[in-house]
């Protein structure tokens, strides 16, 4: 399990600020030696830019995600595009739909989502989605744009939404979460689904798992991720590192 990749780690965050190298070689003593670092908004490409050119395996997504609304700007936009052809990043990303949190223009929403999708298909990037409360119009987005791949991070759907998602080819981001007893559904779907499709993220700082209640997450907590799924799927540990790290090399064009 020497080389799990977190397909979802915000390792820019503040949270991270003074113990950030730590963590990262606390990551790469539990196997995890492979990061994507998703952007939130155009002020963050920078900061992700120079701490993955400073790390070996840590790899650049950028984008503009819905829950920064009040930091965009149209002509982030633009910006984007050009950003994309200059520094090389895996993936556009984070971008989306959120409709849990009250306030968050829809609209304007939606116009930064499809505009960040056309910017994907144009540069030949996959996606990292967000989809919170928002999963069927984000489906339906992704099929109406189509020639797109990607992954839905943090998948928190039905069955039936997973389904939709595999049909047009996305990924499903399993993270903290799964972890809890409580979340009979989503183990249900991990235990059964393609393994082709599946993907292992932290999304830290943040979803940290059933035995880090309350604490700050880390990427170095991917393997209990892994060890989870791989006693919902009753298969080796092993087995469950190589094809999620395989699909997450494939996707984001890893090597």
């Amino acid at each position: 399990m020497s080389h799990l990749v977190d397909s979802h780690v915000h390792l820019d965050d503040d949270a991270f600020g003074s113990d950030r190298d730590a963590i990262i070689a606390r990551a790469r003593l539990a196997g995890v030696g492979t990061m994507v670092i998703p952007a939130v908004d155009a002020g963050s490409w920078p900061t992700i830019r120079d701490l993955c050119a400073r790390h070996v395996g840590l790899h650049p997504a950028y984008g503009l995600h819905p829950m920064f609304l009040s930091q965009h700007a149209p002509e982030h936009v633009d910006a984007l595009s050009s950003w994309l052809n200059e520094n090389h990043p895996v993936a556009v990303g984070e971008i989306g739909l959120d409709f849990h949190v009250d306030g968050l223009d829809r609209e304007l929403q939606r116009y930064y989502f499809s505009r960040q999708l056309q910017l994907a298909q144009e540069h030949d990037l996959p996606v990292i989605v967000h989809a919170r409360g928002a999963l069927e119009e984000v489906t339906l987005t992704l099929r109406r744009n189509g020639k797109l791949r990607g992954v839905v991070h943090s998948f928190s759907g039905s069955e039936q939404q997973a389904r939709q998602l595999w049909d047009l080819g996305f990924h499903l981001g399993i993270g903290g979460p799964v972890t809890y007893e409580r979340a009979q559904r989503l183990r249900r779907i991990v235990a059964q689904m393609p393994i082709e499709f599946l993907l292992l993220e932290s999304d830290a700082p943040d979803q940290p798992g059933a035995a880090h209640r309350g604490e700050r997450n880390e990427p170095a907590h991917v393997t209990e991720v892994l060890r989870c799924i791989a006693a919902l799927r009753h298969v080796p540990e092993a087995d469950i590192a190589a094809a999620t790290s395989t699909n997450a090399r494939r996707l984001f064009g890893l090597g």
